[in-house]
């Protein structure tokens, strides 16, 4: 009880650390932002990949990889604790600039993004952990929210200068000296001004008798996967989301340039997508006053709309908007998916049970970018904005039909018991 008093959770109460996540966040967002306009275009233009498919193969490394280190990520964030696994994020992405800069050929860009995929697994799962720590149960969307909010203005930032950066001098190396300057300063904040958050996890675990306290690791993979209806609904959404964020980084850009749009042009309507996400600081706060499930589902139907409509359409400005509709659904899914998992999940397996999460919903990259590559390969650049918009409906109406709602206060949803256990509707009254 006297740790619970000591260790007290709020935004406010702990302001000081929260704002240095924040920051680290956004300079997770800028490392993966500085590659989002520049990197296919050099692929096509600089190092002479013809096939659309295999420029689509760094993105497929990148997500495979932050798929299964987000898994292990959050193991590793509850066992060793939140700094070290942030430390190590850090330090995997030092080498990431030189590479680009220096790369001799495609693959040597396909191996710089398996650790830009450790670098993101690892920065973004402790950012948002460490936020959820310190802000506690009531304000855990709005943590969500926020992180989120911050880590896509830095995507968006991040495309938008290496782009402006590119357009006035080349595609490399100047653009990337902006990205080695963001990796040195984060790895030095995480170093000597993070602190540790892990016990404020723990406060969380009270005296009352939580029927799937402590589960076991095999057990929370199933439950995050296929055992409970809500979570499935949930994964694989934000599994087939993540197709949308494919899109913008691989066809996107291609697209626009076939089309006669210069690359600053190209990095602003990019930019302007992740610049979007910056409203899930209101869309998490606002799930938690309506619940998770209505934004999830607006935002599903409202992105495969504006997807779908930037190839029925002409024009910068055009492009421009709907390119901001898509991260407008984007915002009001993206946090409030993520924090599903937070609410069913008891704080002794949360992280882990939100690493399943994670990996399921990234490793959407890996295999987005191999359907959208082959889309464009096989049929036509078009064809890749089709599929996705198509895939982003029937996935949305899967989180119509089965996604119950979690938040605290109102939700429906009833997590099973395991199958050697009692079932919570018998350990705890409705």
């Amino acid at each position: 009880m006297s740790t619970t008093t000591e260790l007290k959770q709020g935004i406010r109460e702990h302001k000081g650390q929260f704002a240095l996540h924040v920051l680290l966040v956004f300079a997770t967002g800028l490392t993966i932002g500085s590659e989002r306009a520049v990197v296919p275009v050099l692929g096509r233009d600089v190092l002479g990949v013809e096939s659309l498919f295999v420029i689509g193969s760094f993105v497929v490394s990148f997500g495979f990889v932050k798929a299964l280190l987000n898994l292990y990520a959050g193991k590793w964030g509850g066992e060793y604790g939140r700094k070290p696994v942030l430390v190590l994020g850090w330090a995997t992405a030092l080498p990431l600039p030189v590479i680009l800069i220096f790369a001799p050929s495609w693959g040597w860009i396909t191996v710089g993004n398996v650790l830009l995929g450790i670098n993101q697994a690892l920065t973004w799962s402790m950012a948002i952990n460490a936020k959820i720590d310190l802000a506690g149960p009531d304000q855990r969307g709005l943590a969500v929210g926020i992180d989120e909010a911050f880590g896509y203005s830095g995507v968006a930032v991040g495309a938008w200068v290496t782009g402006v950066i590119a357009g006035r001098w080349s595609l490399r190396p100047e653009p990337f000296y902006f990205l080695a300057v963001v990796v040195v300063l984060a790895f030095l904040v995480s170093i000597f001004l993070i602190e540790e958050t892990v016990q404020y996890a723990r406060v969380e675990v009270d005296d009352e008798d939580h029927h799937d306290a402590n589960l076991p690791f095999v057990e929370v993979l199933k439950r995050a996967t296929y055992g409970d209806r809500t979570l499935f609904a949930a994964a694989q959404a934000g599994h087939i989301e993540k197709f949308v964020d494919t899109l913008y980084w691989l066809a996107v850009p291609l697209y626009l340039t076939s089309r006669g749009l210069g690359i600053a042009a190209v990095g602003f309507i990019v930019g302007v997508h992740s610049a979007m996400y910056f409203l899930q600081v209101a869309t998490g706060g606002l799930a938690d006053r309506i619940g998770r499930r209505p934004p999830v589902v607006a935002g599903m139907f409202l992105t495969a709309g504006s997807v779908l409509g930037m190839v029925l359409v002409d024009g910068y400005l055009p492009w421009a908007v709907l390119s901001g509709v898509s991260g407008l659904g984007m915002a009001l899914l993206y946090p409030n998916l993520m924090t599903v998992p937070g609410d069913a999940a008891h704080p002794t397996w949360r992280a882990t049970g939100m690493g399943v999460y994670r990996m399921w919903r990234d490793s959407g990259y890996g295999v987005g970018a191999i359907l959208i590559g082959l889309s464009m390969e096989f049929a036509s650049v078009e064809a890749a904005f089709y599929l996705t918009a198509l895939l982003m409906f029937l996935s949305g109406a899967v989180v119509y039909v089965w996604m119950e709602e979690t938040h605290p206060e109102f939700g429906t949803h009833e997590p099973p018991a395991p199958a050697d256990r009692p079932s919570a509707r018998s350990v705890t009254e409705d």
